[in-house]
């Protein structure tokens, strides 16, 4: 498992429609709810070291069988754990030490029984065999299951994709993002002919002489469990190198040439996030593109690419500013996600926006390191055509309850305001570098982030955190004028709010610091003198 970090104990469609937002809810969940997202003495009383996961794919069929064999350590006495599989997939067995174990299944939940008390601080293994027809998603990424299709040849094309759905969905495990093997190795066996791609490095392959190969895949970085993937399809394999990096993309076998030239982009978006967030979190285990059937996922060391090898998302650019249409969305977003989201994970899904704001902000991170830092800004400010402001980023914890989809660009509008309020670039990219480095391959919360980025700038952050976070209206600026005096207050939901900005008066900068108080102004203007410039600060003006 990453070395949790917690500063507490914490006991619709999405904006970018590349992965998978559950809507906000509060209150009316479920009993299935707290037992797919709530810690208990079941699930923590234990931590997964490893899973080897071996299965087998009939594409035709759309059935899966296999068993993962996991490694865990247990941390506490304990005779009965918990581990996840969807309701309709079938348990064929669940072994220790050659022994069948009983157990019983509550909705996605299956609670194992042990004969005896298991010791503390001891390693054990377990063989959960299980097989059936997993639920096909609808509309891959943004349902969760399996794609079972073809390719334009008419060749089987499978993938599958689980964030927020849950990877339980298909394979057995501790479906909870607070505890992630420190290894993984992947066991895949497809139609002879078709190849299968998935996380890590390839180890081999090997026929079965049923008419399948199974091809063997190792990871030996933390994952989570929603990144471990399989791929299968006519795949063709493209070996590159940049730095001290091994570049694989893996792409039907009639795509080759439109990717060698459309993922050339992968080595200036590399220079651009080795320099701002620190060098690739998963060297040991390579960097991948892989084609899949939908239009992509942050799959790691896998990341799954479906854009049709051109720029914007699908073609489009989601700020309408004609930024985004410079660059492939899907390559550069989803690989930004193996620093935020794959290497820093959040510890309860509610906090998912530490996954999305701080990617959603690499994108213009990119755009600045290429194009600089006014079609960033552009490119930002665009984006906020997309924000609902109708419900807050972060969730409900406990209950797998992810937040709205303004995690994705409210967040990463609400970074572009930090650094406005920090005023020094060289300090802002110090300071989310340093960010990237502290919690590489760590778990964390939300005040862990709160915290870092205080202690780091000695700045009063935490209200302008919680009023972007945890409410759906924006901070908003009233001005009013009296006897030719500009006075100046913020109305928030959150006490004592204070966050300073620049007004611009007479074509000078003026660092002028308002809290929930009227408060005059340090210089005698008329309001029409007064000019914000709102694309460093996401707020409402009144």
């Amino acid at each position: 498992m990453k070395k949790i970090i917690y500063f507490f104990i914490l006991l619709g469609i999405t904006i970018a429609g590349h992965s998978q937002v559950l809507s906000h809810k509060q209150g009316n969940y479920t009993k299935a709810d707290s037992l797919r997202g709530s810690l208990r003495p079941e699930r923590t009383n234990f931590d997964v070291l490893k899973y080897d996961l071996r299965v087998k794919v009939n594409p035709e069929k759309q059935f899966i069988s296999g068993v993962n064999k996991i490694t865990l350590k247990v941390l506490k006495p304990a005779q009965r754990l918990q581990l996840d599989l969807f309701e309709n997939m079938k348990v064929d067995s669940i072994v220790f030490k050659n022994k069948s174990l009983k157990y019983t299944r509550e909705f996605n939940a299956v609670f194992i029984d042990f004969p005896f008390p298991l010791d503390g601080n001891k390693n054990i293994n377990i063989d959960f065999y299980y097989s059936g027809n997993p639920i096909v998603a609808e509309n891959a990424p943004w349902d969760g299951g399996f794609i079972f299709s073809k390719d334009k040849n008419g060749k089987p094309w499978v993938s599958v994709a689980v964030q927020g759905t849950g990877a339980s969905l298909w394979y057995p495990n501790k479906d909870h993002l607070s505890d992630e093997p420190e290894e993984a190795e992947i066991h895949v066996a497809a139609p002879n002919g078709l190849m299968n791609v998935s996380n890590g490095r390839f180890t081999g392959k090997k026929e079965l002489n049923d008419g399948y190969t199974q091809w063997s895949w190792k990871v030996e970085n933390p994952i989570n469990n929603y990144n471990i993937i399989l791929n299968i399809g006519d795949y063709v394999h493209i070996h590159d190198t940049h730095k001290d990096l091994d570049l694989d993309y893996y792409v039907l076998s009639y795509n080759e040439e439109k990717a060698r030239k459309q993922f050339e982009e992968v080595k200036p978006m590399m220079d651009c996030f080795y320099e701002k967030f620190g060098a690739y979190p998963f060297v040991e285990d390579s960097y991948k593109l892989v084609e899949t059937p939908y239009l992509g996922m942050e799959h790691q060391s896998a990341v799954a690419y479906g854009n049709g090898f051109k720029n914007g998302y699908s073609g489009n650019d989601l700020s309408g500013t004609g930024v985004g249409l410079k660059w492939d969305f899907i390559t550069i977003h989803e690989s930004a996600h193996e620093w935020f989201g794959n290497s820093i994970t959040a510890a309860d899904i509610a906090d998912m926006w530490i996954h999305e704001s701080f990617t959603s902000y690499a994108e213009s991170v990119y755009v600045e390191c290429r194009w600089g830092k006014e079609d960033a800004l552009t490119y930002l400010f665009g984006l906020r055509r997309s924000i609902g402001n109708q419900s807050p980023i972060i969730g409900d914890y406990g209950v797998n309850s992810e937040g709205s989809g303004d995690m994705y660009y409210k967040g990463a509008n609400m970074l572009n305001t930090i650094r406005s309020v920090i005023n020094d670039d060289e300090k802002w990219w110090a300071l989310l570098k340093d960010f990237s480095l502290t919690y590489k391959h760590q778990i964390i919360d939300t005040p862990t982030v709160i915290n870092f980025f205080e202690q780091r700038t000695k700045a009063h952050l935490s209200p302008i955190f919680d009023q972007y976070l945890k409410y759906a209206r924006l901070p908003e600026l009233q001005l009013k004028e009296e006897n030719d005096r500009v006075y100046a207050r913020w109305k928030t939901d959150v006490d004592n709010f204070d966050m300073p900005l620049r007004f611009t008066v007479d074509g000078k900068e003026i660092l002028v610091n308002p809290t929930t108080e009227w408060k005059k102004m340090p210089f005698k203007k008329s309001l029409e003198d007064v000019k914000i410039n709102l694309r460093d600060y996401y707020i409402m003006v009144n």
